[in-house]
């Protein structure tokens, strides 16, 4: 049977381990871990990006958890809970957790890094016309941080949407089936259309915050970052366009 073979196959698009039904887990899962990630990960990134403190220690910390060993960290997390953690959320829990740690460090290097970089223009601007600390950060800092901090969610929605097929090895659903069952049975065209699903999903996702993108970011903020080398006039501009976006 060829790739193609398989993803035309009626069998594998119905069921409870059909196609469709596998993507919902997938997603499932990834939608959990940054959820769970983005409530850890931005507060604390607006708290770096706010005082300035801890920058050094949090950004040591977020690369060494690049660095986890995705597939050994699950198994380890598994033996961990296993005795304390009964039915299924044995399984679900540490592919949870390891997913979170994946997703944290892009989400908060963005956020505190968005905040850090925001236009100097256009809180000079905030501030000449009388706004305190804490409203220069939601109204002007925030706004500006957004395209980091969408672009830290987006990488970290790929880095979990591509590592989630870690569930099958612990015996969950989701895409990583078909890679881990294909394997099993010696079916490389299993094997490939599981690869290539996860991708597809990966794209569309990415094509999705692209769309977001457009949509969130203050378009004063999307022409100032077109440009390699702003004038004072068009850096003046894009301040005013931010605080009147903020309002």
């Amino acid at each position: 049977m060829t790739l193609l073979d398989w993803l035309l196959d009626p069998a594998n698009w119905t069921g409870p381990k059909g196609i469709p039904v596998q993507i919902a887990y997938h997603l499932l899962y990834t939608a959990i871990s940054l959820l769970i990630a983005c409530i850890i990960a931005i507060p604390l990134g607006i708290y770096i990006g706010y005082t300035g403190k801890g920058e050094v220690l949090v950004a040591g910390a977020a690369n060494a958890l690049r660095a986890l060993p995705t597939l050994g960290l699950l198994v380890l997390l598994f033996l961990v809970l296993a005795p304390v953690i009964a039915g299924q959320l044995v399984f679900v829990v540490p592919t949870i957790i390891v997913l979170v740690l994946l997703a944290i460090p892009s989400i908060l290097t963005g956020t505190y890094t968005g905040i850090q970089s925001a236009d100097a223009a256009a809180v000079d601007a905030a501030r000449g016309m009388g706004y305190t600390r804490r409203q220069i950060l939601w109204r002007v800092q925030m706004p500006c941080a957004l395209p980091l901090l969408l672009s830290g969610v987006r990488g970290s929605t790929l880095q979990v949407v591509s590592t989630a097929t870690v569930a099958a090895y612990v015996g969950l659903q989701g895409l990583g089936r078909y890679i881990i069952d294909g394997r099993a049975q010696a079916d490389f065209a299993e094997m490939a259309g599981g690869a290539l699903l996860v991708a597809l999903l990966a794209l569309a996702l990415e094509l999705l915050f692209s769309v977001l993108g457009r949509v969130l970011v203050s378009p004063g903020l999307r022409r100032s970052t077109r440009r390699r080398r702003p004038s004072s006039t068009d850096t003046a501009t894009a301040a005013l366009t931010t605080l009147t976006a903020a309002r």
